[in-house]
């Protein structure tokens, strides 16, 4: 009964090669959508310090900005694949992108805080119905033999947009003001809007799927992922469990995880189908797809960070130094395209793995005086790294999932790039505070009256403040802090790195456990399991 209207169009698209433009046009659409839905996130993320200034909200307040975002959009990128079924993909699609360009418009009228952060939320929660959305259309309507076209386009757009979203996002509030981070996504929205309305009819609604809709489902999986993402995002900035709003957090989390998985095999029509882990490879693509969103996210937060506290860069300079990343991913991407029909994807994923991991590593030997052209050579290899691994991930994970399935496991499979991000996060927030403590205890016991050279710097800096007329003691201790902090804040980051390189190499050997995929180019990847 529930494959009948998804593989509508399927067998269709399986047998001729010759595409339907109507669908092509259809498709490109769904991909500038899913474009915005994900750039919005970096975006905005780069330019937090305009829109508190422009709100008048204090520092404690503005992170919710994106936190609100991020898990309104995590609760709804697993339920689109059970909205598409209940609704058909062209309504779901097309509310969701007019109802984001909506959303957007409120933000870039919020008057406070309180306005922006709803506003977000709503934003963040119909914008997640559009990201899986353009992973299962690749897959079902697209025969085999074009998946070198279409994978390292959505491969490219999934890992473009938060690359370049620091980079258009301090333009955008540099040259106008921070109210373009949202109108900027106004007359794409619209024009996305329309065209899959009049141009997607890839599969026909079944409402009479909504009678057995499973709300308890919804509930608990919203409570279960909403609360995990605001632990990982406030978590370290907080104190992780020495908070009460932490702890009611994760202790909500485990409540709702238990009732949801309940749930979810025991009913009738799950919110959220889970059999899709039953197949091998989407196991093991989901697992790589989640190390992919710690290698993504974690490497688009850390270089800014690192640019702005010890070079002292504004957005925009950041933007233009992190687009290296964006170029490189932009030319490898027909590269990996081309690749994939020709060589074993597991080795693809090596490859891949390898450069990110070549990338961190050289970073490891980080000092505070890299400036663009030393992040220049990391920058290509995790440019050209992401790309190699995500088409292959891509492909691994659905390509050999049946037609009745690929929207629920393609909610799945964007959930753990999303859940990587937020957990890689985390834990690079908390190693960067931790790390940083640590180092700043062991250089400052070399820093006593005991290490000559610590007190030739002491004298020195202290006669040239007093040549200023200042108090050269008290300011040369005030000096030699402030180094030893920005220290332990580089061997901090250079530990980060450290951690990234071994997980990076770890997922090689991991690469070992997917069964080999068949070739792309013939047609094999439509099949069942």
């Amino acid at each position: 009964m529930a494959t009948t209207a998804t593989t509508g169009a399927i067998p269709v698209a399986g047998s001729e090669e010759r595409m339907d433009p109507r669908k092509l046009i259809a498709f490109f659409a769904m991909v500038l959508g899913m474009f915005m839905s994900i750039l919005d996130i970096q975006i905005v993320s780069a330019s937090l310090a305009e829109i508190q200034a422009g709100l008048s909200a204090g520092s404690d307040e503005i992170g919710w900005v994106q936190t609100s975002y991020l898990i309104a959009e995590v609760i709804m990128i697993p339920l689109s694949g059970t909205l598409a079924r209940i609704i058909s993909t062209r309504y779901l699609f097309a509310i969701s992108a007019a109802g984001f360009t909506l959303s957007s418009v409120l933000c870039a009228t919020a008057t406070n805080i309180d306005q922006m952060i709803a506003y977000r939320a709503i934003q963040g929660f119909i914008g997640g119905g559009m990201i899986p959305s353009v992973f299962a259309a690749a897959f079902t309507i697209f025969p085999p033999s074009k998946r070198s076209i279409v994978s390292p386009i959505i491969g490219l757009i999934a890992t473009l947009a938060p690359t370049i979203g620091p980079t258009v996002g301090g333009y955008l509030s540099h040259a106008f003001s921070w109210h373009w981070l949202f109108l900027v996504n106004v007359i794409p929205g619209i024009l996305v809007a329309t065209i899959t309305w009049n141009f997607i009819d890839f599969d026909k609604p079944e409402l009479s799927l909504f009678r057995k809709f499973d709300w308890w489902g919804l509930i608990s999986m919203g409570v279960f992922l909403g609360a995990l993402e605001y632990v990982l995002e406030e978590g370290n900035s907080n104190d992780w469990f020495n908070d009460s709003y932490i702890v009611a957090g994760a202790v909500a989390s485990a409540a709702g995880a238990i009732i949801f998985f309940y749930r979810a095999f025991t009913v009738d029509f799950p919110v959220v189908d889970l059999r899709a882990f039953t197949n091998r490879n989407f196991s093991f693509g989901s697992v790589f797809s989640f190390v992919m969103g710690i290698g993504l996210y974690g490497l688009t937060y850390i270089y800014p960070v690192y640019l702005g506290r010890i070079r002292g860069y504004d957005s925009l300079m950041i933007g233009e130094t992190m687009f290296v990343s964006g170029l490189a991913m932009f030319f490898t991407a027909p590269i990996a395209g081309r690749l994939s029909t020709k060589m074993d994807l597991r080795l693809m994923m090596v490859i891949g793995f390898t450069s990110f991991a070549a990338g961190t590593f050289v970073m490891t030997h980080l000092t505070d005086d890299w400036d663009f052209y030393e992040l220049f050579i990391p920058q290509i290899l995790r440019g050209f790294g992401l790309m190699m691994c995500m088409v292959p991930i891509n492909n691994i994970a659905l390509g050999t999932m049946p037609p009745s399935r690929i929207r629920g496991a393609s909610g799945l499979f964007n959930l753990t790039r999303n859940l990587g991000g937020a957990v890689g996060l985390a834990v690079i927030n908390t190693v960067l505070s931790n790390r940083q403590d640590v180092h700043y205890e062991r250089l400052r016991e070399n820093m006593d009256w005991g290490n000559p050279a610590a007190i030739d710097q002491m004298n020195n800096l202290t006669a040239n403040f007093n040549s200023y007329g200042l108090d050269g003691a008290s300011a040369a201790i005030k000096q030699m802090v402030g180094l030893a902090t920005q220290q332990a804040i580089i061997l901090s980051f250079s530990d980060v790195f450290l951690i990234l390189t071994v997980l990076f190499m770890a997922m090689i050997l991991g690469v070992a456990m997917i069964k080999k995929p068949a070739p792309q180019g013939g047609g094999g990847g439509s099949g069942g399991h």
